[in-house]
């Protein structure tokens, strides 16, 4: 009882200081961001800005549609400077990101869009249950698509100045898909980097990946789930997906964690490949004490928990998945919450 409460509250002082902190850094903001504006500096910034992107084909129409009143935001300087205090353990992410809810939900989708999403696997070569699997993800299936309108979050981080260059490209990209007509400035919603629509695109991933698969003469990934889906297939088959492997499988380790010799966590850390048939040969299982298929595959292993935790040996797919999201973690929960609905 004693440590309950001890636990509890550690963890309402360390909530405090996060309120604390969080709040002083807006005002810091909120005051800095008056202050340039009341010098000049953000105003002139604003007007380079307009210069360039008429230069890069931008209309006025649309820039007086994106940046008319634009004002940083202090919310989102605040979101891109706070790291998390504590970090998830894989079963906790694991836990949150293939619930029980999703993957029901991912099972009813599959069935629902079968039609629209076997027509789209089958052009891009990406297995549909996949498909459902990224879309419950990113935006629990359309739901959650992000409440930053994403002009003025570009504004904000580009004019911010730790880095300005990759969201200055992204703000550009953001007024291309403007000037394109694909949506209204008002209407393009997404998270406070910039991340838009159901697939959760950079504005760069859209103008290189996004498809008008329904032909209306728009890239709609906010709303027309035709869109959305094969989108998303398009980023993945230009990623290099294959759509005769899945993404990898879970395996057990010989007793002892090692690999011909070395410790399993090493060769995991450095990404060694080798075929299924030599990690067969080296001890290593199907996490049921099956053989592991014969086929010829290139596999690496990777421990998300370390030596302790559990092992999976992965396939070029996996790497096609960290293309979307850097995180073994993503990866994972991808891999894992798409197996459900085979």
């Amino acid at each position: 009882m004693t440590v309950s409460i001890t636990t509890g509250k550690i963890r309402v002082l360390s909530r405090l200081r996060r309120c604390i902190f969080s709040f002083l850094l807006c005002l810091l903001f909120a005051g800095t961001a008056q202050a340039t504006t009341d010098n000049g500096d953000f105003a002139s910034w604003v007007h380079d800005l307009r210069a360039e992107a008429r230069q890069k084909g931008i209309s006025d129409a649309v820039l007086d549609q994106a940046l008319k009143g634009i004002a940083p935001l202090p919310r989102v300087i605040e979101l891109d400077r706070s790291q998390p205090e504590f970090k998830l353990t894989f079963e906790e992410y694991l836990g949150k990101v293939v619930s029980p809810t999703r993957k029901r939900v991912a099972a009813e989708k599959l069935k629902e869009h079968d039609k629209l999403l076997t027509e789209i696997a089958a052009k891009y070569g990406v297995q549909k249950r996949f498909l459902v699997t990224f879309w419950g993800v990113e935006t629990s299936f359309g739901r959650y698509l992000g409440s930053f309108n994403v002009p003025q979050a570009l504004v904000t981080l580009a004019y911010d100045g730790r880095r300005s260059a990759y969201f200055r490209k992204e703000l550009f990209n953001a007024l291309t898909i403007l000037e394109e007509g694909h949506i209204s400035a008002a209407a393009m919603k997404g998270s406070w980097a910039g991340a838009m629509g159901q697939s959760q695109f950079m504005p760069s991933s859209f103008v290189n990946y996004a498809v008008d698969w329904d032909g209306d003469g728009k890239r709609d990934i906010w709303a027309t789930k035709a869109d959305v889906f094969a989108s998303s297939a398009n980023y993945l088959a230009k990623a290099g997906w294959r759509d005769d492997i899945t993404w990898g499988r879970a395996v057990g380790l010989p007793a002892d964690g090692k690999i011909n010799g070395k410790a399993a966590a090493v060769l995991a850390e450095a990404k060694t490949k080798m075929l299924l048939g030599e990690w067969a040969k080296a001890g290593v299982k199907s996490v049921d004490g099956s053989a592991l298929p014969t086929r010829p595959l290139q596999a690496r292993l990777v421990m998300p928990a370390g030596d302790t935790g559990p092992a999976y040996l992965v396939y070029s797919n996996f790497d096609s998945i960290l293309a979307w999201n850097r995180s073994n973690y993503y990866a994972l929960a991808i891999g894992i919450l798409s197996d459900t609905l085979r």
